[in-house]
């Protein structure tokens, strides 16, 4: 996946490429060790975006990704690969896909082809395969308008590698030059493949009985969803609340999110194998914070949920302030369906393997009568870190400072019946107009009690609202690590407690 890829957005992305170039050699790297992650995943070295690919299989999650091994801003993509026992503790793999004469590897997705409907499958060995876009460069900038194609790859050997299809690619675009991010899966009741692909502003619906043959079945979203910017890395998949299946579809927008920049919506509805029919036309984000973009789920993984995205933004992606390595995932979630008054929304949690990382608990009951608390068993400079806080509906924040003046502010408005977070003072800030911001997120709850769980690494938050009804996401860049938290509040009695657990062994 990339942006919307016309010869003026070309021209746009060699100025940023240049600009990126220029604060780089501006700025030596002297940060790059305090502000990886310890928890959420990251490349080794170099360009990571999007999330792709990601399938479980025996045992074992796979994930792979946007990823440019020859440089720290973006480039010719090539699919990296990590895998995973319980979606927390990564382990690099070597590059899986890497670009042809058909072009580079954009965003897309991996089955278990467990009937080997496509054939690949030999001696008993059940194909993994890959669906991707191929980004033809050559042909885009020969004027061309069906540079973006469908191609596919298979694998024997449980993901260690890859084969390509010979008669690739199984999908031509039609002249379109939007045309990409496949997100397939097996549709049981219409007994064939689904495939989901991002087509301009708008989705196309694909079927295919072998994953090499793909006939269309129908469009949507023309008039549904947001529509500030190109649609991209889509994901369609059943959930089930009170034992009624209700379809969802992700869509990433870039730009057009709630917070400026790229986000990613979603969309409830029924789909028949064919028609995707939406219960509301109504916009809806999977996240509400700045830095959450081209998230979809893990594949066979039966009823389980499991999602994860790209912890970063395309306004300002490119030149953040480290060098040797560009973004890190999300932490993994579960998602689930919640009622929320009359309206039913889609709930995260980071996943349960999460826990076991926690310990060494903190918790405080009741924050006394002071206007203005200083937390003293909060220890905000001990990272990664989880902080949770219980009260009546009041508003309040949490501000994480060091002796630089650069702040964190993370909390609740009750008056705007708001969720935010506010980096606007969190370091270094000047690298984009857009990253100094105080973000929002609405509140769905109906409860009289508020609670906030807030996860902070080395240079991220991630903000659950109401056991996960509202999430935000957000990065920063502080000069100094932050050494101090205070509980800001007119009521402060309100707040019933306050728990903070820290990193355990990994």
């Amino acid at each position: 996946m990339r942006k919307h890829f016309t010869i003026s957005r070309y021209l746009q992305l060699c100025i940023l490429l240049l600009t990126a170039q220029l604060v780089i050699a501006q700025q030596p790297d002297t940060s790059d060790a305090r502000f990886r992650p310890l928890l959420h995943f990251t490349p080794k070295a170099n360009w990571m975006n999007d999330p792709n690919g990601m399938v479980y299989y025996k045992g074992t999650y796979h994930l792979f990704y946007q990823y440019y091994p020859d440089g720290n801003v973006w480039g010719p993509m090539h699919w990296g690969h990590a895998t995973s026992t319980n979606l927390m503790n990564w382990k690099h793999q070597p590059i899986a896909l890497y670009p042809d004469s058909l072009g580079m590897i954009f965003s897309g997705s991996a089955v278990v082809d467990k009937n080997n409907t496509s054939g690949f499958g030999k001696n008993g060995q059940v194909p993994l395969v890959a669906i991707f876009t191929q980004h033809d460069e050559a042909a885009m900038k020969k004027g061309s308008k069906s540079f973006q194609n469908q191609s596919i790859a298979y694998s024997l050997d449980e993901g260690k590698s890859w084969t390509k299809y010979k008669n690739n690619p199984v999908l031509r675009s039609p002249g379109l030059v939007d045309f990409r991010d496949p997100k397939v899966a097996w549709n049981t009741a219409a007994n064939k493949w689904i495939m989901t692909l991002a087509v301009a502003d708008r989705i196309h619906f694909y079927s295919s009985p072998d994953l090499k043959n793909w006939t269309k079945e129908s469009e949507f979203g023309e008039k549904a969803g947001a529509h500030g910017g190109v649609w991209e890395c889509p994901d369609l998949f059943p959930m089930k609340h009170e034992g009624k299946e209700i379809w969802v579809l992700l869509v990433s927008l870039n730009p057009g999110g709630p917070n400026k920049g790229s986000a990613t919506q979603y969309i409830l509805g029924e789909f028949d194998g064919k028609t995707f029919h939406p219960y509301s036309t109504e916009t809806k984000w999977i996240d509400y914070g700045p830095d959450n973009y081209a998230g979809v789920t893990w594949s066979n993984t039966r009823d389980k949920i499991f999602f994860m995205g790209w912890m970063s933004n395309w306004s300002y992606a490119q030149i953040v302030p480290t060098t040797t390595w560009r973004s890190a995932m999300t932490l993994p979630r579960e998602l689930r369906l919640e009622k929320a008054g009359n309206e039913l929304r889609i709930a995260s949690s980071p996943v349960k393997s999460l826990l076991p990382f926690f310990s060494s608990t903190i918790g405080s009951k009741g924050m006394g009568s002071s206007p203005y608390g200083l937390l003293t068993n909060v220890k905000p400079s001990v990272v990664p870190c989880q902080l949770s806080l219980t009260g009546l509906k009041h508003s309040f924040s949490l501000r994480f400072s060091n002796d630089s003046g650069e702040e964190l502010l993370i909390g609740f408005d009750a008056k705007q019946d708001q969720y935010y977070i506010d980096r606007s003072k969190s370091g270094n800030t000047a690298f984009h107009a857009d990253f100094p911001i105080r973000s929002f997120a609405p509140r769905f709850s109906l409860s009289d009690t508020v609670k906030l769980s807030v996860v902070l690494d080395r240079s991220s938050v991630e903000l659950f609202g109401d056991n996960g009804l509202t999430i935000m996401t957000a990065i920063y860049f502080p000069s100094a690590p932050f050494t101090k938290a205070e509980l800001i509040s007119d009521k402060p009695e309100n707040m019933t407690e306050v728990r903070q657990t820290y990193l355990g062994k990994r």
